[in-house]
């Protein structure tokens, strides 16, 4: 027969195993889940509009406007991580917290580079399946601060980009696969971190009540 215990050490056990919870399923929340959803929308329409907007098909104009994306993408995402980090308590602030972004510095470099590469060679043809891997090995170097489900993610556009690379016939000036590509991702990538970052947050505010409660 198991030993008798007081409701006050079942009450503290259990402060100490949310404790515990958030401490092994730490995660980095400075991402922004509706932020990467928005830029997967944004990706999708500029497809469109280059597919049937009457836009030239030139090379420099679809460059153009996918680098205007980006920085649109780039703007709200790190708009997002600017406002989290002036105004998430749960985080000291410090550039310690930060950290998690030195992770997916080396695949933007090196897919920049690709890039720049590509484009003094004139060889347009395979931006796409470049850029969908740099993001695939983004999403794959954050796998260890951010939901497992990310790296399904990263796989994804890894295997994305290897058919691009490798299917002969897609070109720059077809749109298409790069809209609907980084839509799927991007959706799904901010889906994910929508739903981890609301389960963290609950489980954060139960453990806070409990040690509410514990302290009375």
């Amino acid at each position: 027969m198991p030993p008798f215990t007081h409701p006050l050490q079942d009450a503290l056990e259990t402060v100490r195993t949310l404790r515990r919870s958030l401490n092994d399923t730490r995660r980095f929340t400075g991402w922004s889940g509706p932020g990467r959803m928005v830029s997967g929308a944004l990706a999708l329409c500029m497809s469109l509009f280059l597919l049937w907007g009457g836009l030239p098909r030139e090379a420099e104009t679809h460059i153009l406007a996918w680098g205007l994306i980006f920085l649109m993408a780039m703007l709200i995402n790190v708009g997002a991580l600017l406002h989290w980090y002036m105004h998430d308590r749960s985080y000291a602030k410090s550039f310690r917290s930060l950290k998690p972004l030195l992770d997916v510095i080396p695949p933007l470099g090196v897919g920049a580079l690709f890039t720049l590469v590509l484009l003094l060679r004139k060889d347009m043809d395979l931006l796409f399946g470049v850029w969908m891997c740099m993001f695939g090995l983004t999403n794959l170097a954050s796998r260890y601060v951010l939901p497992r489900a990310i790296s399904i993610v990263g796989v994804f556009y890894v295997a994305a980009g290897a058919m691009c690379l490798l299917t002969p016939g897609i070109q720059f000036l077809d749109a298409w696969p790069m809209g609907v590509v980084f839509a799927a991702g991007e959706v799904a990538g901010g889906f994910v971190l929508y739903v981890d970052k609301r389960r963290y947050s609950a489980l954060q505010r139960a453990a806070a009540a409990m040690q509410e409660g514990d302290a009375e």
